[in-house]
């Protein structure tokens, strides 16, 4: 039996049954505010930039201080994402208890925080990286702060379209870092992050639309409905899907490993896609996308990565050979 929006909330289920729980494991309010979940995956995708680079792979000192600085930089971002909008949370009872809200933390202590973890990261991506690292990685900073936190989120319904360039940012820091510019590869990788953000974003938002619907924030659940949103989702699920594959031939080497192995991958979030289109209501199936949706970053990050080990050069370069004798055994016909 198919459980919707309106018959969830009246059989008295738990809302936290649906949106992925952020209770299981209480942080320090110090820590809370630098929202070091969404780390993590901002790092797996700086990495798969530098998987992307002919530098790879890089010396173990310039790959902790890109990583660390990433962090830092991604820290400081989340704590002045928290300052922005406490007085929202506070309105929320969903982010009521949230250090800043809840009086557990003060609005100055973050500040400084959040001013600390900003130098500490220019000064670790400066001193053992690059410049250009190092500013990238200030660029993202400033675009979810002040781009999307500030400027579309309670503005518009596509604000996850173009404030998802912060999140984007990461893989061009990876190629900075390993090649002292960003080549094609790190463009394709911040692309292919930009058009897969919505989808992943909009399946929290279906979970949460109650949530920002009673503060006024305008994500499209809330402005167009679930219909329109699953149907959005579905579209940018393709266009993960087609953008994802062009990694084949954009990888220095191992492509031919990355292709098959991103089959059962990119089949898996068309099959999700899919299954939330027909019942946009069903939230089970939201919440089964999103997270799916994180599993399917990291994959590809890994799958970059792989790709990059002699095993897959050495699967590319016998694939090859096999197709180039099985091409020269098809008989050619002339007319």
């Amino acid at each position: 039996m198919v459980s919707s929006t309106s018959e969830i909330l009246h059989t008295g289920s738990s809302r936290d049954e649906f949106v992925p729980s952020r209770k299981s494991v209480k942080l320090p309010a110090w820590l809370e505010v630098a929202k070091p979940r969404l780390i993590p995956l901002l790092l797996a995708t700086t990495i798969g930039g530098m998987a992307l680079s002919e530098g790879w792979p890089l010396s173990f000192p310039r790959l902790v201080c890109t990583l660390g600085g990433g962090a830092l930089a991604a820290a400081a971002a989340g704590v002045l994402n928290c300052l922005w909008e406490q007085d929202l949370d506070r309105r929320m009872k969903r982010t009521s208890g949230r250090a800043l809200p809840s009086g557990r933390l003060s609005p100055e202590a973050a500040f400084v925080g959040a001013i600390s973890c900003t130098l500490a990261a220019a000064t670790l991506l400066v001193g053992g990286v690059n410049c250009l690292a190092a500013g990238l990685s200030l660029l993202g900073l400033c675009s979810y702060v002040l781009l999307y936190t500030a400027l579309l989120k309670p503005r518009t319904s596509q604000n996850i379209v173009i404030g998802g360039v912060a999140g984007a940012i990461p893989p061009l820091v990876g190629a900075a870092a390993a090649a002292g510019h960003i080549g094609l590869g790190g463009w394709w990788l911040f692309a292919l992050i930009m058009v897969w953000t919505p989808a992943h974003f909009w399946a929290l938002a279906l979970l949460l639309k109650d949530d920002y619907q009673s503060v006024g924030i305008p994500m499209l659940p809330v402005v167009k409905g679930p219909d329109v949103t699953a149907k959005a989702i579905a579209r940018y699920g393709w266009a993960t899907v087609i953008l994802s594959t062009f990694g084949i031939w954009l990888l220095p080497e191992g492509g031919l490993l990355y292709g098959l192995l991103l089959i059962p991958f990119n089949s898996r979030l068309l099959q999700m896609t899919r299954r939330l289109a027909k019942l946009p209501e069903d939230l089970s199936r939201a919440k089964n996308l999103f997270r799916w949706s994180i599993l399917y970053m990291f994959g590809i990050c890994l799958l970059l990565v792989l790709s990059r080990m002699p095993m897959a050069v050495e699967f590319d370069t016998q694939g090859m050979a096999l197709l180039t004798q099985l091409s020269n055994a098809l008989p050619i016909q002339y007319t």
